[in-house]
């Protein structure tokens, strides 16, 4: 019976902790939490001197692994251990405080701080309160690092996070609100990262990234208006 309610507090642990994960950050800690309940099983097993069940299990298994583990493997390697993902997976959009990384299979955005008091840290790090403070820092700075960054928090949050914002009343950097054109022209460079096309991209390939990329960031599919207009001027900077 002890055993069993240690079962059951340690699940209920795991699934708090694991629904407080981001999103983008939700599979490595599945795969964190699997290792960890797999050495427990062990050590457990080991302890009650019933591991030899384990072995029994494992050898019933081993053919159906040795199909599925090298797949399994590589798409670990593909997808989180750090391996360069394949040409179009990815977009960059750049301002001058912040660099943001959308992913195009799953939809989420990752962000590094380029300048000021957090420089070099990644926005995942930050808790509630550094995520305001960067806020106010990019409002007073850099408009567009402003809407970027309200443009991640709206991506991750929802709209929970502006009943924090002490700025954010008829601010005009909301993604829905107020004006939605872009900073600065875009170089070619810049718009072939936010598109996430190679250099040389023919004419198809461009307006296939667009239509890939707004169909994500669109504001009325959760976009903002600044990355749209930043989308929209990165298509028009290639093939004008």
């Amino acid at each position: 019976m002890p055993l069993t309610l240690l079962v059951v507090f340690l699940s209920v642990v795991a699934w708090v902790w694991l629904r407080n994960q981001p999103p983008g950050q939700r599979k490595p800690a599945i795969i964190k939490l699997a290792v960890a309940s797999g050495i427990a099983i062990v050590v457990v097993m080991a302890l009650t001197g019933r591991l030899h069940f384990l072995f029994g299990l494992l050898a019933f298994l081993l053919p159906f692994l040795r199909r599925m583990l090298p797949s399994l493997l590589m798409g670990q390697m593909g997808g989180v251990g750090g391996a360069k993902a394949k040409p179009g997976n990815q977009s960059h959009v750049s301002s001058d405080i912040l660099d943001m990384t959308l992913d195009h299979d799953s939809g989420t955005m990752s962000g590094q701080i380029l300048k000021g008091p957090m420089a070099g840290r990644a926005l995942a790090d930050l808790g509630e309160d550094e995520f305001l403070d960067l806020l106010q820092y990019c409002r007073a700075q850099d408009e567009d690092s402003a809407r970027l960054l309200e443009s991640y928090l709206d991506r991750r949050f929802g709209d929970s996070w502006r009943a924090d914002d002490d700025g954010g009343e008829g601010a005009e950097y909301g993604p829905s609100g107020g004006s939605s054109s872009a900073g600065g022209p875009l170089t070619e460079s810049e718009a072939r990262d936010i598109l996430g096309v190679e250099p040389g991209a023919s004419r198809d390939e461009i307006i296939q990234a667009h239509r890939r990329m707004m169909q994500k960031m669109h504001p009325d599919r959760g976009g903002s208006n600044y990355l749209a207009a930043r989308i929209n001027e990165a298509k028009e900077c290639l093939l004008g």
